[in-house]
């Protein structure tokens, strides 16, 4: 069947180097990627969706303020290279 499509400039780059890589011409490299593309949907469908089960993580400290976490992130760094310095003694 004869018909008209209009490509998108990097699409046709990309079938057209794979017709000169495959020695395939530019017809057969369309018509194949056409036919895996109506393939692989029903391919996506049989694959279970990823689930993630939550983990409880503990409550939240009051010992901080939460609105300040650079704060927090800089005396936890500062504690942390103070007891490395502490080790090396």
């Amino acid at each position: 069947m004869r018909t008209t499509l209009t490509i998108d400039d990097n699409i046709d780059k990309r079938l057209k180097t794979i017709a000169y890589k495959t020695g395939k011409s530019y017809k057969q490299v369309v018509n194949d990627t056409l036919r895996a593309g109506l393939i692989s949907p029903s391919v996506r469908e049989k694959v279970r969706p990823y689930k993630l089960k939550p983990a409880a993580m503990g409550k939240v400290s009051t010992q901080y303020d939460l609105d300040k976490a650079l704060a927090i992130a800089d005396k936890l760094e500062d504690a942390e290279i103070a007891n490395k310095l502490a080790l090396r003694k």
